[in-house]
C-alpha cells in the first residue's frame, strides 16, 4: 500500500488530468454519436446548442425556471426547481470544483490556448491583488442577473413591467459556451447576431463580443474566463459540502511561495493562509497544480471521504522536477 501510494504521490498529475480533459471533452461535446447523454443538471459548461451534447450545463435550465411566477414557485412547479437544484448539487458534491480543473470544456479549451501561448514565447499577463479582487467580483454580479432577470419575466419587481421573454436565458445569449463549443461539431450557426429583437440583438452582440475577449483573453492569461463565470460563484456557494477536498497542513508550509507562483488564477490565499484546514478558495479550480510544485510532506492534500488521494511530498516535486527537466 506504501509503495502505491508513493507511486501515486510521485506521478505526474497535469498528464492525468489532460488525458482526463480529453476524456470528458469528447463524452460532453460528441456523446450524442453514441446516446451518452449524463444529464441536464451538470454543473459544467456542456452546451444544449450543440446537438451533439453529452450532456449540458444546468444554468441553461436553471434560467427557464426562474420564469416561473411567485405563486407556481411555491407549488409543483417550485418542487421541479428544487430537483433541479438537488441534482446540481448531488453531481457538484462528488468532484466539488475539480468540475472546473478537469471536466469543463471551455476550461479545457482555455488550457489549449495557454499551451498555445506557450509555445508561442507569449508572457502571461498578471492582476495585482486589488485587480483580481474586483475582477472576481463580476461573476456574482453575472450569476444574480441570470437569477433575476428571468425572473422579472414572469413576476413584476417594484411595481416595474415585466420583461419581456427575449430576457429568457441572459446568460446563455452571451456566455462563449453557446458560441464556442458547437464548433468542434461543425456547427457555425451561433456566431451570428439575432435580429428579431432589440434584446436579441444586444444580447448576442454582446455574445459575440464576450467570445472574441475569451479568446484573446485565454491567450495572455491562463483560465481568463474563469475569473467571471457564474458557474463557478454557484459552485463556491456548495463547496464545503464536497466529498472531494484540497487540504493544508499550515504547521508544515514554509511559505515558499510556489503554490501561489504555479496556480493558473493566482490565489494568493494558497500560500498565505496558514490557518485553514479546507484550502479550497473562491476561484480555485482543484487541477492540483499547487500540490505538485509542494516541496513539504504533506503539506498539501487531496482528499475524498477524508481520505488522501494525492499528497505533495519531496521526493515528488523532485522525481517531477527531474522529468521536466529532461523532457519528459
Amino acid at each position: 500500500m506504501n509503495k502505491l501510494r508513493r507511486a501515486i504521490n510521485n506521478s505526474d498529475l497535469g498528464r492525468f488530468r489532460f488525458y482526463v480533459q480529453l476524456l470528458f471533452f469528447a463524452v460532453l461535446i460528441y456523446g450524442g454519436y453514441l446516446a451518452l447523454n449524463l444529464g441536464n443538471q451538470l454543473p459544467t459548461f456542456a452546451c444544449l446548442y450543440s446537438d451533439l451534447h453529452g450532456g449540458s450545463c444546468y444554468l441553461l435550465g436553471f434560467q427557464h425556471q426562474m420564469v416561473t411566477p411567485w405563486p407556481e414557485m411555491f407549488g409543483g412547479r417550485g418542487i421541479g426547481i428544487l430537483i433541479g437544484l438537488a441534482t446540481f448539487v448531488a453531481f457538484f458534491v462528488v468532484f466539488n470544483k475539480a468540475w472546473c480543473g478537469f471536466i469543463c470544456p471551455l476550461g479545457t479549451i482555455q488550457d489549449w490556448l495557454s499551451s498555445l501561448r506557450s509555445k508561442l514565447k507569449i508572457r502571461p499577463a498578471s492582476y495585482s491583488e486589488p485587480v483580481f479582487q474586483r475582477l472576481s467580483r463580476i461573476k456574482y454580479i453575472l450569476l444574480a442577473l441570470l437569477i433575476l432577470l428571468p425572473m422579472a419575466i414572469g413576476n413584476s419587481f417594484f411595481g416595474l413591467p415585466k420583461l419581456s421573454h427575449d430576457w429568457g436565458v441572459p446568460f446563455c445569449m452571451i456566455c462563449p459556451g453557446r458560441t464556442v463549443l458547437p464548433l468542434f461539431t461543425g456547427d457555425f450557426s451561433q456566431l451570428a447576431i439575432d435580429l428579431s429583437s432589440t434584446t436579441k440583438l444586444t444580447l448576442t452582440a454582446l455574445g459575440m463580443a464576450i467570445t472574441g475577449l475569451f479568446f484573446l483573453g485565454s491567450l495572455v492569461k491562463p483560465r481568463f474566463f474563469c475569473l467571471f463565470c457564474p458557474m463557478s460563484a454557484l459552485h463556491y456557494i456548495f463547496f464545503r459540502a464536497g466529498l472531494l477536498r484540497l487540504t493544508k497542513d499550515g504547521a508544515k508550509c514554509t511559505r515558499c511561495g510556489n503554490c501561489y507562483r504555479a496556480c493558473d488564477v493566482g490565489i494568493r490565499a494558497i500560500a498565505d493562509d496558514l490557518e485553514s484546514t479546507n484550502i479550497v478558495k473562491d476561484d480555485c479550480m482543484m487541477c492540483g497544480k499547487c500540490i505538485e510544485v509542494c516541496p513539504e510532506d504533506g503539506c498539501l492534500r487531496v482528499k475524498f471521504l477524508n481520505l488522501p488521494v494525492y499528497e505533495s511530498s519531496a521526493e515528488g516535486f523532485f522525481t517531477r522536477m527531474e522529468r521536466k527537466n529532461n523532457g519528459k
